[in-house]
């Protein structure tokens, strides 16, 4: 398929603010063609590359640019925004094994992110800034991309056991299904801001979170009714516990949240802290919650029943800021989203070890990941345009 571009869709998304990129060829043109899309000062937060090969390739996953003006800018970038070391993650050795494979998706600039197994075996995800999701057929390699409403621009998606896509309609305040067999959509309005994650109960309700509404949400996909309840600040995360009860992560309050899915009343599990900020969580098989405290640079464990809360120190640190995790077979895995290249760690609660891994492509944030039904590992780098799948190569230990 040929590839496409997004960034004209969003030239206007983002304000280009003020900002002093130092003087020199390239000036003009990366203010032009990459401050369209970013602003400037993202270039001093980002770990950046020594070689302008290196950020030629970056820069190819974003936008299509003529060669003499890509590497005009790729030696700016590189003689003005190098890799900073402070950023690279502490990896830790261990017994598994992984393979990483990566697609780059067709449209640049998309901002692909959280991709999903379908019941076909088939991934798709979301390109959220091109509003849009996309289907790859790993048998073939095939890639289709649908277009969706364009003040969609999904969150995340969530497929069900008859084929259908949902997605959760960020900026419009949706929740949409797309019919892949010939890409009907039908939407339906939540009346709520940023749908965010969601989830199929197997009560076949559809539970999501509305973060900057504050709330939790069930919708009946029979009659498009909604239910809503209010919570703490920034609901993230949602998973469903074995005995059915919901789970949902808060990214502004040092809280993980228990909810009937009948009623919607929310029970509270308060973790150390004032400043713990939680984004996502899943389910260990005794109905336990793991957790990531993405604004202390932890991992914890939450016994619901006993109330209990443990902690420990991600590899990298404080400012490591784990993002996206899934249970496998027990075993807890997660990304450190802030450090360059992204690092996909694995933790064995049994022996309360650490093991950690480099992300091929890991300068873009894995924010969700999918365990597929081989028990393997669907994650994505939003900045680099990539989709991804993570294979156990050993057995683990757990």
């Amino acid at each position: 398929m040929q590839q496409t571009t997004a960034w004209l869709v969003i030239v206007t998304c983002l304000p280009v603010m003020a900002f002093a990129l130092p003087a020199g060829e390239g000036e003009k043109l990366v203010r032009e063609h990459c401050s369209s899309c970013h602003r400037p000062e993202i270039l001093h937060r980002a770990q950046g590359y020594d070689t302008p090969n290196e950020w030629r390739q970056l820069m190819a996953t974003m936008v299509e640019l003529d060669q003499p003006r890509s590497n005009i800018i790729a030696r700016y970038l590189a003689k003005h925004f190098r890799s900073k070391s402070d950023l690279y993650p502490t990896l830790v050795p261990g017994p598994v094994d992984i393979e990483i494979e990566e697609w780059m998706v067709p449209t640049l600039g998309q901002r692909s992110r959280d991709p999903v197994e379908a019941p076909d075996g088939s991934i798709w995800w979301t390109g959220m800034w091109a509003s849009l999701v996309g289907r790859l057929d790993t048998q073939t390699g095939e890639f289709r991309e649908y277009t969706l409403p364009p003040d969609a621009r999904p969150h995340s998606i969530v497929p069900d056991e008859s084929g259908f896509i949902w997605y959760l309609g960020n900026s419009n305040g949706t929740v949409g299904r797309l019919n892949p067999l010939n890409g009907e959509i039908r939407e339906y309005d939540t009346g709520l801001a940023d749908p965010h994650t969601g989830l199929f109960h197997t009560n076949g309700y559809f539970y999501f979170t509305a973060q900057h509404a504050g709330a939790v949400a069930r919708l009946d996909p029979a009659t498009g009714d909604v239910l809503t309840v209010n919570t703490y600040p920034r609901p993230y995360g949602i998973k469903e516990a074995p005995d059915g009860l919901l789970y949902v992560a808060f990214n502004g309050k040092n809280a993980i949240g228990q909810v009937n899915p009948d009623t919607l009343e929310i029970d509270y599990f308060h973790v150390p802290h004032e400043d713990s900020r939680i984004r996502r969580l899943d389910i260990a098989s005794d109905g336990t919650i793991w957790y990531v405290n993405s604004s202390r640079g932890k991992i914890g464990h939450l016994d619901p029943i006993m109330g209990v809360v443990r902690e420990w120190d991600s590899p990298s640190g404080p400012m490591s800021h784990p993002y996206a995790i899934a249970v496998i077979d027990d075993g807890v895995w997660y990304n450190e989203s802030g450090q360059r290249p992204d690092a996909l760690v694995r933790f064995a609660p049994k022996t309360e070890t650490f093991q950690s891994w480099a992300i091929p492509s890991g300068i873009g944030i894995i924010r969700h990941v999918w365990v597929t039904r081989d028990k393997e590992l669907l994650i994505h780098q939003s900045s680099s345009n990539r989709i991804g799948r993570v294979r156990l190569i050993e057995p683990t230990d757990k």
